[in-house]
């Protein structure tokens, strides 16, 4: 077989064990269309065979710890911004069927970007006219 025959069963392979783990965790396969997964590969691919995979305990710990500041810095960076640009405030609201809840969500949009301010479970609050005032 040829160089060019291994590599490309290798990526091959890669593509067949990245498909079985999208299909038995039913990730949606649109997964593939962020910005993220590109990245996923190719850090991969230049790991090498001294790649070991992150594990449950890394990824609900450390690395979750490290996206959290990462998000932070972010938002924080937005907040920085606003009283230059001025922000465009905003809510949307969602029912979750499973468990019966509602749920309103508030957000600030600027130039810099989007930020989630808050997220509360309205299933209790009367909706009227002050609904968005009492929130």
């Amino acid at each position: 077989m040829t160089l060019k025959g291994i590599v490309k069963g290798t990526g091959n392979m890669l593509g067949r064990y990245i498909g079985k783990w999208f299909y038995d965790k039913g990730i949606h396969f649109d997964a593939t269309n962020t910005p993220y997964f590109p990245p996923i590969v190719n850090a991969i691919r230049r790991a090498g065979l001294a790649v070991k995979p992150p594990t449950a305990y890394e990824l609900s710990g450390p690395i979750l710890d490290e996206e959290v500041d990462e998000v932070r810095k972010l938002i924080e960076e937005c907040k920085q911004s606003w009283p230059r640009t001025s922000i465009t405030l905003m809510s949307a609201g969602w029912l979750n069927k499973v468990g019966k809840k509602e749920f309103e969500k508030f957000l600030s949009y600027s130039p810099k970007g989007t930020a989630l301010l808050s997220s509360k479970d309205v299933s209790r609050t009367k909706k009227d006219a002050n609904f968005s005032v009492r929130l």
